[in-house]
């Protein structure tokens, strides 16, 4: 009897050293460490893709909400599109791009590219070791959406988007294996969403393809369709027309949420004419990546090795028609198409064992992670360079020291800039695309910017007196050959030339 006492007493004293070791082995663990690689690899991959052109009119409409506490629904930035109505479809993520300069300046704004790139890359790393159950191929998954997600890394709020796409696979997943419960955040979710970015529309279709088909139930070959318990079916039934109602909470009602559809239907000269919207092409790394994955996905299913469900077919369908469609939407198809391909191969990987797991190996490397992403997180002098590399730094310098005056003319990738860094000059266009096709000043500008008019047309029709521009637009050389116009700045990225012909043309 005193035996067993005393035994007892050691296992007693024994629980805290347990519980220590059961601490480290979950903190230092194998999954831990290759998502510490996953954060390494995105702050090196951001690092230098502060200055993005869209950066600026996002911040600079995040400080109007913050200063004067109203979203803006009309053009204030512009003097060609005579107050046009805007729609404030990113309100909110602008306002927490603003936080995020207000708290450090432009280390702030890298901050927030460094956290919310690698969230997203680690949310897709955590839906796929759900999805998969393989820590392995999960990181397979991740690295999939960190490839295509290098055609958005930026400050701009479509990574908000992204990421709230990501947590809503997850919320779909959780709902279907675990509890239906896990549905009723999606109301709550797509009310978020819409303030923040209008790939909720794309969200909206993804629920309605799991929802469609949870109606079919079969198998043929590899393909299957499992049957879906009725009361779950009802509850994401349930959760997907109240997520129609939440999205109504916006500042601007149902054009907001029909706004996706407007860009798709009604913006063809933006769709054609700005690089990030033009179909992807398949030789270049992204494009041959997509046919690759697509090719390994359907290979599995063809030799019977993985199996691939009834809406994974309709999701891969879905982000590979976005992704052919438009460049941008490469990061939705790698969304879509990571937590698919994690699963097929995950019968193929062996899985991760804890029992084998090195504790003190994988604490190296999660400490050496964190020295790397602290070391590589670019200073205030840094970023400043990217900006003037990227953006008219000296052109504006030179625009406030020479006193010109406008109307003033830039470039469309310039636009964003001048709206933060020169509020006195509205500006002609910007990376608003959509407000500038809704008031026909964007054909205009193309056809001028590639001298598809006179250039004097338009210079006249709105009482331009300075251009700012890049050196290598085709316009700029035939400015140089017009008699009322004169180069007064050239650097090394813009040119300035002003009207030498007395004051514009009156109304």
């Amino acid at each position: 009897m005193k035996d067993i006492s005393n035994t007892a007493v050691q296992q007693d004293r024994n629980l805290p050293s347990r519980g220590r070791v059961l601490w480290l082995q979950r903190t230092f663990s194998f999954p831990t460490m290759l998502a510490g690689l996953l954060v390494v690899l995105t702050v090196l991959t951001v690092r230098s893709r502060f200055d993005d052109p869209d950066m600026w009119w996002h911040l600079k409409t995040g400080q109007i909400i913050w200063t004067t506490h109203t979203i803006p629904v009309t053009d204030v930035f512009s003097y060609t599109t005579n107050h046009h109505a805007f729609i404030p479809q990113e309100w909110l993520s602008q306002a927490l791009i603003y936080a995020a300069y207000m708290w450090n300046g432009y280390s702030g704004l890298m901050l927030w590219l460094c956290i919310l790139s690698s969230a997203l890359v680690l949310a897709t790393y955590f839906l796929c070791s759900l999805y998969a159950r393989n820590a392995k191929t999960a990181f397979i998954g991740a690295m999939t959406v960190w490839l295509f997600g290098t055609i958005a890394f930026a400050v701009r709020p479509q990574l908000v988007g992204y990421l709230l796409l990501i947590i809503e696979l997850v919320l779909i997943h959780l709902g279907r294996t675990r509890n239906p419960r896990w549905f009723l955040w999606l109301p709550a979710l797509f009310a978020l969403w819409i303030n923040c970015h209008g790939s909720f529309f794309f969200g909206f279709l993804v629920v309605s393809l799991f929802l469609f088909s949870s109606f079919f139930s079969f198998k043929s070959g590899s393909l299957v369709s499992p049957a879906w318990a009725p009361h779950c079916r009802r509850m994401l039934l349930l959760a997907l027309a109240l997520s129609s109602v939440a999205l109504l909470l916006n500042p601007d009602g149902l054009k907001q949420v029909l706004y996706p559809l407007n860009t798709i239907l009604h913006q063809s000269i933006q769709l054609k004419n700005v690089e990030e919207w033009r179909p992807t092409a398949m030789t270049e790394p992204r494009g041959i990546a997509l046919l690759a994955i697509l090719l390994c996905s359907f290979l599995l299913v063809i030799v019977r090795k993985a199996e691939l469900y009834f809406d994974e077919l309709l999701l891969l369908m879905l982000g590979t028609w976005m992704a052919i469609s438009h460049e941008r939407m490469l990061i939705v198809f790698g969304i879509l198409s990571a937590p698919i391909l994690s699963r097929q191969l995950s019968a193929l990987w062996e899985g991760y064992d804890a029992e084998k797991d090195r504790i003190w190996p994988n604490a190296a490397l999660i400490g050496l992670s964190l020295l790397v992403v602290v070391l590589a997180f670019p200073n205030r002098k840094n970023l400043e360079g990217q900006v003037e590399e990227k953006s008219p730094v000296k052109a504006v310098q030179f625009i406030k020291s020479s006193h010109l005056s406008g109307p003033m003319l830039n470039d469309y990738g310039d636009g964003g800039y001048l709206i933060w860094a020169l509020p006195e000059h509205p500006v002609f266009i910007d990376g608003r695309a959509d407000i500038y096709e809704w008031s026909g000043v964007m054909g205009k500008f193309f056809r001028w910017e590639t001298v598809g008019d006179n250039p004097n047309t338009l210079l006249d029709q709105y009482h331009v007196n300075f251009c700012l521009l890049h050196r290598w637009t085709p316009v700029v050389n035939a400015l140089r050959l017009l008699p009322n116009w004169k180069q007064v700045y050239e650097g090394k990225r813009s040119v300035i030339f002003v009207r030498t012909s007395g004051a514009a043309p009156s109304k």
